[in-house]
């Protein structure tokens, strides 16, 4: 092909053939995939910008706290929820404008899950944000400005919490030797970063206008006009407490936390799942379905079906001698390599024919060519001509096909087991690898091996390599175990040349220190495989550490609670783990992003309902708790809960398998795992080991100090342990 339009329009007209012809061509080119990936995007861009605008308008519907009809536009916080979406979609730009500027290159994984991530992570807080701030304002009757320093400083300290948390789990998954994961984490954590920043300062400030706006009766997006309110004081206090506070306070938190035996099931239901979802995690499977990232409709999914169904033969496996590692012109080196007669047993073709008898675990087809015993054939060749000839006046080669009266054999001096010398042997191996081989002379190696061999002067081997083939390979576990079984082989090979040669052998992550190592096409996407439990494992503690340590500096050093919160969300991620395996979600790098990304995400459904239990007074942690989940309930489950839930169900409908498989499963799984633990496990876990309430420890200092300074005297004196006056949340139990 000329070029990619040739190329393209050839693959176009090709599906054509299997219109008019008795049978069935299934194609595919190198640039396929990346074709496909490229289309599969392109589609994708239709359900960004659909869960984008769902979110907008619930954004623009819930926001604002509609008092009348009457004041509908006045209420409607449109501007608002248009510059909170604008953010989020900026801090995307800026952070892909950062990295590209840096000359770090982005991934289809960034470009179309980082919207959709701080998508949920911005609005979420811009909920918070404005729910807070209207509570604040029908509260206290202040101004603006103090109602909105006053809800800034209530609730900031959860956001920054959340944001730091997020943030510092994706920059310490940048830490990770997996590549995807490791662009994913730098892109996050800008893009977070840079939301917060803009949320905390930008969107405060418009929020400040929209309420003076709100405050002088002026429609949303109309503001040049006045409208005449006719509300009453009554109808705009009924609005201090919204409907879904109401539902937590009056329903939901009696339900969770009113009766103890019902607490005691709850709390033991949530740890019957985290330890059935801890016996399972080994089971899920590794690998991505290299047939989940095409589009349904490619004609390369019916190519990968043929591949499956039809052919008899894997990809090609090469076992590879490494530089220098072998010395070939001796009979000793070549005993460890070839397969004749008198070569070792154990030689690299006699363990590779071992394999053979055991293809379900090996995974090989059939026996390597041989580019060694293949020469020493062709010395040894007693046809007429033999395969090694010379012209006598010019030393050239003479190929078989050749009818000159100049060409003589080669004077080739043979040792033991018909070897050759090791002058022979350098001197004549260049002539074998330019020899085509024909009928008088099959044997020649230039169409098999002149890639294969590598020559230094034209007469020292400096490498070279054996080709096989594996079996045929259908799912990614057979993609790894042929891997698996390759190293395998090679690692014995090296140690039987290593222990040859009187050289120790040890393992290392270098391929110079290994005599033979394996390659084949499709081992450097698989071979991530090989650590990724590790690698998840590191980037989990990584994140757990960062977690723990953002939570106790902006708790004021609580470790009670901060444990609890990681608590919590390991919890979590321990059931998301067993969502995959029950929804057959495979682990490789995307799902490895998305559950590194989880860490941060299951925080914002903890802590918000764990800090108002730390800071609410209270004589125990039942009651405490009772307030946390009233207070705090509604606003982790309409901003946090449902903000997720809007933009995650879209993902369903998208065109690309992957999306949903890897992005509508687990997201959805975490949103409902999240928030079943922010709302139903965590105030249960609280009321259960929640720490004390520093009011009341401060207040019992002060009265040990009064009643050690008045002896006996004071015992008249009544003391009330509970500074401040709370709602009365003491259910019956």
């Amino acid at each position: 092909m000329k070029n990619f339009t040739d190329t393209q329009t050839f693959l176009r007209n090709s599906g054509r053939w299997n219109e008019t012809a008795n049978f069935t061509v299934y194609y595919s080119a190198e640039r396929s995939i990346q074709d496909e990936l490229n289309r599969q995007s392109r589609s994708d861009i239709l359900t960004i910008l659909i869960s984008y605008t769902i979110m907008f308008l619930y954004v623009t519907l819930t926001l604002g706290h509609i008092r009348s009809w009457r004041t509908c536009l006045i209420d409607l916080k449109i501007s608002v929820g248009f510059v909170g979406v604008l953010f989020v979609l900026l801090s995307v730009m800026s952070s892909i404008g950062f990295y590209s500027y840096c000359g770090i290159a982005g991934t289809l994984i960034i470009f179309e899950v980082i919207p959709f991530l701080v998508l949920a992570v911005g609005v979420d807080n811009i909920f918070i944000i404005v729910q807070h701030f209207e509570k604040t304002k029908y509260e206290t009757y202040s101004s603006i400005d103090t109602c909105l320093a006053t809800t800034i400083s209530r609730i900031g300290p959860s956001i920054l919490l959340t944001a730091s948390s997020e943030s510092i789990a994706f920059a310490l998954g940048a830490l990770t030797p997996m590549p995807a994961v490791q662009i994913f984490s730098l892109y996050a954590f800008m893009a977070v970063f840079i939301d917060f920043l803009l949320q905390i300062t930008c969107f405060v400030s418009i929020l400040s206008l929209d309420s003076k706006r709100q405050q002088s009766n002026r429609p949303d997006l109309c503001c040049c006009y006045s409208i005449k309110s006719t509300l009453t004081n009554n109808q705009i206090e009924d609005r201090s407490k919204g409907i879904l506070q109401k539902i937590f306070m009056n329903i939901w938190t009696p339900m969770v936390l009113g009766i103890s035996y019902i607490r005691a099931i709850l709390f033991s239901l949530f740890i019957i799942a985290t330890c059935l979802s801890l016996s399972i995690i080994h089971r899920i499977p590794i690998g991505l379905d290299q047939k989940l990232s095409m589009p349904k409709d490619s004609y390369v999914l019916n190519y990968f079906r043929g591949l499956e169904n039809y052919l008899s033969v894997g990809p090609p496996v090469y076992f590879v001698v490494n530089q220098n590692a072998i010395d070939y012109k001796k009979i000793d080196e070549q005993n460890l390599l070839c397969g004749t007669s008198g070569c070792s047993s154990i030689s690299l073709l006699g363990q590779i024919g071992q394999a053979l008898r055991q293809p379900q675990h090996y995974y090989l087809a059939q026996p390597p060519s041989s580019w060694l015993d293949d020469y020493f054939d062709w010395l040894q060749s007693t046809n007429d001509p033999p395969c090694c000839r010379i012209n006598n006046q010019t030393n050239e080669f003479c190929p078989a096909t050749l009818n000159n009266t100049l060409c003589i054999p080669c004077p080739i001096e043979f040792l033991e087991n018909q070897r050759p010398s090791e002058y022979d042997f350098q001197q004549y191996i260049e002539y074998f690898l330019i020899d085509n081989p024909g009928e008088k002379c099959p044997k020649g190696g230039h169409a098999a091996y002149h890639d294969g061999v590598e020559l230094i002067n034209k007469t020292y081997v400096k490498s070279s390599y054996f080709m096989g083939f594996h079996s045929v390979l259908k799912t990614s576990k057979d993609f790894i175990g042929a891997m698996k079984s390759a190293n395998e082989i090679t690692k014995n090979i090296s140690k039987t040349i290593l222990s040859n040669q009187s050289h120790p052998y040890h393992d290392s992550n270098k391929l110079e220190d290994y005599p033979v190592f394996p390659y084949s096409i499709f081992y450097v996407f698989y071979d991530q495989y090989l650590t990724i439990w590790r690698n998840l494992i590191v980037n989990l503690l990584l994140s757990f550490t960062a977690v723990f340590i953002v939570t106790c500096i902006l708790l004021g050093f609580d470790f009670h609670t901060s444990f609890l919160i990681l608590l919590c969300v390991f919890m979590i991620i321990i059931d998301i783990f067993g969502v995959m395996f029950l929804w057959n979600i495979e682990l490789n790098a995307v799902s490895v992003v998305n559950i590194v990304m989880s860490v941060g995400i299951a925080v914002e459904f903890c802590a918000h309902i764990a800090r108002y239990f730390a800071v609410s007074p209270g004589d125990n942690q039942l009651i405490r708790a009772r307030i946390a989940l009233s207070e705090m309930g509604s606003s982790v489950f309409s901003g946090i809960t449902l903000t997720k839930i809007g933009g995650v169900v879209v993902l369903a409908f998208a065109k690309s398998q992957l999306f949903q498989v890897f992005y509508f499963r687990m997201y959805f799984s975490l949103v409902i795992i999240g928030a079943l633990h922010g709302l139903v496990f965590l105030p249960i876990l609280l009321s259960y080991f929640g720490p004390q309430s520093v009011t009341v420890i401060n207040d019992k200092e002060c009265q040990n100090q009064i009643n050690t300074s008045n002896n006996s005297s004071s015992s008249g004196m009544i003391i009330d342990e509970n500074v401040q006056t709370i709602p009365d949340y003491s259910i019956n139990t």
